[in-house]
């Protein structure tokens, strides 16, 4: 499922939600369905509807991996391709219930970790949304995706599963409807701080984490992950661009004024500064409407 941050951003329609006074969001509303489907039988031309997050494949990534492209900030730096395949190879070995092993991340990961977050903070106050806001207690020091875990299933019942990469739509969605976030822990290349083409615990525990903690917030987005359960292909594209114009570049009306809830508008700081200083045209979002092609490399969202 796409979830990542970019000093390009994408150039879809941000989804402008909107809300009154002090209610909160208006999204988040939506119902979750109580009962998880039974898992379809093997039968060619079915699909397998999994029945617990033990059943929802990790493994199949569509990208992202050691082997980076041209344009990657890391594609030439060795160490940093090898740093991110042990780390990757950590996710990939976990199991289900197993704490999730920590990693001890470096100097540079941890500058860079720091020079996003300290940037990020200059905007928040004015920027994002007060959900947001009240579920932000990030540091320097890059928190453990154990730690993180274990604060999501106190405040709003979710837990964090490591993977290695970008994972395909259906099992992202699919893990969703358990509660359970797919999160790497690998981090961008020290280089460029502000900027990653790929979902890294920058984006993760910066953009989404903090708003997972919101339990009406959490309730919609499992309400996306139940409807993804046995749901045909064209479903899954449909359900992968809610996701995305919702959880990844999702604003809302606070009191007059456009706050960010998106991930990926948190968790960048030029698609929030463009956001914040009415770079982007709004439009309502219909979450049952043909939604807009996602693009990730044609500049900050233009409408």
């Amino acid at each position: 499922m796409p979830s990542w941050d970019s000093p390009v951003g994408a150039p879809a329609t941000s989804a402008a939600h909107s809300r009154s006074g002090d209610s909160p969001l208006t999204s988040s509303k939506a119902a979750v369905v109580a009962a998880v489907p039974a898992p379809a039988a093997a039968v060619p031309g079915l699909i397998r509807v999994p029945s617990s997050i033990h059943e929802v494949d990790n493994g199949k990534i569509l990208g992202f991996g050691a082997d980076l492209a041209e344009d990657h900030p890391g594609f030439g730096d060795e160490a940093y391709k090898q740093r991110r395949a042990a780390i990757a190879d950590i996710a990939r070995r976990h199991e289900i219930g197993d704490p999730i092993p920590r990693i001890d991340y470096t100097p540079d990961e941890v500058r860079a970790w720091g020079t996003a977050l300290r940037e990020l903070k200059l905007l928040f106050p004015t920027a994002a949304c007060r959900e947001f806001l009240h579920t932000f207690p990030m540091e320097d020091e890059i928190p453990q995706l154990q730690d993180i875990s274990d604060i999501l299933t106190a405040t709003s019942g979710w837990k964090v599963r490591p993977v290695a990469g970008l994972m395909h739509p259906r099992d992202f969605l699919n893990g969703l409807a358990f509660k359970y976030f797919h999160s790497t822990q690998y981090v961008r290349h020290h280089s460029q701080p502000n900027y990653t083409p790929e979902p890294d615990v920058v984006h993760e525990l910066i953009g989404h984490v903090p708003m997972l903690a919101d339990p009406d917030f959490a309730r919609m987005v499992q309400a996306i992950g139940v409807a993804s359960l046995g749901a045909e292909e064209k479903t899954i594209w449909h359900l992968t661009k809610v996701y995305w114009y919702t959880v990844e570049f999702g604003v809302v009306r606070e009191g007059g004024a456009v706050k960010a809830f998106g991930a990926g508008v948190l968790s960048s700081y030029g698609e929030l500064d463009w956001m914040a200083r009415g770079g982007a045209e709004l439009a309502p979002f219909d979450p049952y409407a043909k939604q807009p092609k996602m693009s990730y490399k044609d500049g900050f969202q233009r409408k």
